[in-house]
């Protein structure tokens, strides 16, 4: 009788556990869902286009015509490291992406990419930090086509080697030419010069076939972009090493007529979602985070035309998007980046044109 109580007690508290699973749609170890809460920390900005959470604990971001700024996410205070003279603001170009050094506190070093010159062009330069200001620009490399529209471009450091992505700066013909710069994502060592272990010798060239890419970010040992379409398909992309993307040839996937030739002959990498009609994709980030447990092992992406903030659930693999979900949809108007707290807090910058704004996501 004793033995028979026992087992009633463990299915009777076996089946009450799994119905409470149940009932809140939990798996097994999940956290619940937190209610996030939005706060502009803040404003006044023009056309903020890059936001990197530093080691410091402050945000660091570019403004579009020139000027790199630091701003204290518990204070709201906005301390400005430095405005590029030479920066030429060209309708979508300007002073674009940044990144920090990993090891930032031993190598202060930090690297953006801008248009600049008459007969445009952009350029990734390298300043070093010291004393609250930006000091001893390097040029890591130059003469990179640049134009009113189509510029990229994100920078991300990624085992030791940085890696900018290019648009196709109005011009049709330079993705699918591996000796031109443009529509690329290109990786070069940290110092300028060129791995010996990129697909095509001398070349800093990693990927082709890009139309304008305006996200990259690391998840895991994969490298993810966001890429803006034509008319349609604008895409999420794994990018690989030697690999061509299609552009101009190929929009999204292999599925329009005489695509598949093309795509077969030429080693297309298919992206792994596309949006028709356009939602201009542009910065990316990935949330691993308890901190708002919904967000767990997914991409967060800025979206401009779309003016919200989306989220695309990865699989347990990382190679698919499994389920996207939007957020703030026209709170804000157009959103250009995300970046992430090591705490788990998320960060998003407008790109309205006036009065632009940083908000923190948080609960």
């Amino acid at each position: 009788m004793k033995r028979i109580l026992i087992c009633l007690f463990v299915v009777l508290l076996t089946t009450t556990c799994k119905k409470t699973g149940d009932d809140n749609n939990e798996e097994p170890g999940d956290l619940p869902d937190v209610e996030l809460k939005a706060k502009v920390i803040a404003s006044g900005l023009s056309l903020p286009w890059e936001m990197v959470y530093g080691p410091d604990n402050y945000i660091w971001f570019t403004e579009k015509a020139g000027k790199i700024s630091r701003l204290n996410p518990s204070t709201g205070q906005v301390s400005p490291l430095l405005t590029i003279s030479e920066v030429r603001t060209n309708g979508e170009g300007g002073l674009l992406g940044m990144t920090l050094h990993p090891d930032f506190t031993a190598n202060p070093y930090v690297y953006v990419v801008y248009g600049y010159g008459s007969t445009y062009k952009a350029k990734v330069v390298r300043f070093t930090y010291s004393g609250n200001s930006l000091t001893s620009p390097l040029i890591l490399l130059d003469q990179i086509p640049a134009a009113s529209i189509h510029n990229g471009s994100r920078l991300l450091i990624s085992g030791g080697k940085l890696f900018i992505s290019t648009g196709d700066a109005s011009d049709q013909s330079t993705p699918q030419n591996v000796n031109s710069l443009a529509g690329k994502i290109l990786r070069i060592n940290l110092d300028g010069s060129i791995p010996a272990d990129n697909p095509y010798p001398n070349n800093p060239v990693w990927s082709f076939g890009h139309r304008n890419a305006q996200g990259l970010v690391q998840v895991g040992s994969k490298i993810f972009s966001s890429e803006h379409g034509p008319d349609s398909d604008d895409e999420i992309n794994i990018i690989e090493k030697g690999r061509n993307y299609g552009w101009p040839n190929i929009k999204g996937f292999c599925n329009e007529t005489g695509e598949q030739s093309f795509c077969s002959t030429n080693n297309v990498a298919e992206p792994l979602i596309n949006w028709t009609p356009t939602i201009a994709p542009s910065g990316l980030a990935y949330y691993n985070s308890d901190y708002i447990p919904q967000f767990k092992n997914s991409l967060l992406l800025a979206v401009l035309k779309g003016t919200k903030l989306m989220q695309l659930k990865l699989d347990a693999a990382q190679t698919k998007i499994t389920a996207t979900k939007d957020f703030y949809v026209n709170a804000y108007g157009r959103i250009r980046a995300v970046t992430q707290s090591p705490e788990g807090k998320v960060y998003i910058c407008t790109s309205n044109g006036s009065d632009d704004k940083i908000i923190e996501i948080a609960k």
